[in-house]
């Protein structure tokens, strides 16, 4: 994938906020104390947190193919979704966001299917997966309400929040209204152009991909493997709190703070949730009576198994695309 002069700029600049972050949570805490802790931490559990995640990664890849298989008479492969995943990932960890595009751009090349609807089917994931998100934080308000309302009332202001929407809301809506109105101007216009049919087939596509979960055919497997990929996420995270001793007290419901929290630090847009993801962890772990130390040590580990995790994989995923392309077999197998 090529970059514009203004595409590395932004990715120079997200990864200057996400190595500046990162510097400055652990600033004070030297290595050794770090390598300490990971030495005195269960490799039993460290290595089931590793499986519970792989796991995971490879119940996303194949819910995903039930997705671009929804309505069509085909059978995508799972092995293939599940590199094509994890290039995504790796992919994500230099450039945020791209690995969207880049696992949809692997799996068009290895299974010949059309871009525009792998992406719907990409966008149909993330909504689904962010449903779930606001279910985990609802579940975590209603077991944790008394530490998350007062969290929310340190960090936002609901009243500047409300002020700011009733303010900027009318020039949202009009500015939605005219660029619908241009969009049908062009569409209508120029309609035989070629630029125009070509975006008119990617979004015919991209609402086939959208449009997709209806269509499921395993709509119990879709659902399930939803629950149960999110309960990965938290059982891997429930693991490594396991495995280090300042953490191994945590009680479940502190720990589906930790991940509430390590979830909204990943949508954050720098590189892998770089210093985001550690901030907020850290944070609530702080309002759990660890240390400030003992906090980010945590965020460090569960962090860097998953970042290794998406390496290893990753670079296995790119080494068997380049074979699967040099031996030109486009088509499910």
């Amino acid at each position: 994938m090529k970059l514009s002069i203004k595409q590395w700029i932004q990715v120079i600049l997200s990864l200057g906020v996400a190595i500046w972050i990162f510097w400055f949570l652990y600033k004070d805490i030297s290595f050794s104390d770090m390598s300490e802790v990971v030495e005195e931490s269960s490799i039993l559990w460290l290595g089931i947190s590793f499986l519970v995640s792989i796991f995971g990664f490879w119940l996303r890849a194949w819910r995903w193919t039930l997705l671009i298989d929804a309505g069509e008479d085909q059978n995508t492969s799972s092995f293939r979704a599940f590199w094509a995943l994890m290039i995504g990932y790796l992919a994500n960890l230099v450039v945020p966001r791209a690995g969207e595009v880049a696992r949809c751009g692997v799996l068009k090349k290895t299974e010949n299917i059309e871009m525009g609807k792998l992406i719907g089917t990409v966008i149909m994931e993330r909504t689904i997966d962010f449903l779930f998100m606001l279910f985990a934080i609802s579940l975590a308000f209603f077991l944790e309400r008394d530490l998350f309302i007062s969290l929310f009332s340190e960090l936002v202001s609901v009243d500047d929040i409300v002020a700011k929407i009733n303010g900027a809301l009318p020039i949202i809506i009009g500015a939605i209204i005219l660029i619908i109105i241009l969009i049908v101007f062009l569409f209508k216009k120029y309609k035989e152009n070629s630029f125009i049919k070509k975006v008119r087939n990617f979004t015919g596509d991209l609402v086939k991909g959208v449009v997709s979960l209806r269509k499921v055919k395993n709509q119990a497997g879709f659902w399930s493997s939803s629950a149960v990929i999110w309960l990965c996420y938290y059982a891997t995270m429930f693991a490594v709190a396991l495995a280090i001793p300042s953490t191994a007290s945590l009680t479940a419901n502190a720990v589906l703070m930790v991940m509430v929290m390590g979830s909204i630090g990943m949508t954050a847009p720098v590189q892998g949730g770089i210093g985001t993801f550690h901030a907020l962890v850290a944070f609530i772990l702080i309002r759990y009576g660890l240390s400030e130390e003992e906090g980010k040590i945590f965020a460090a580990i569960i962090h860097g198994s998953q970042v290794v995790i998406m390496i290893v994989l990753g670079l296995v995923a790119l080494a068997i695309f380049f074979r699967i392309t040099a031996k030109g077999e486009p088509k499910t197998s």
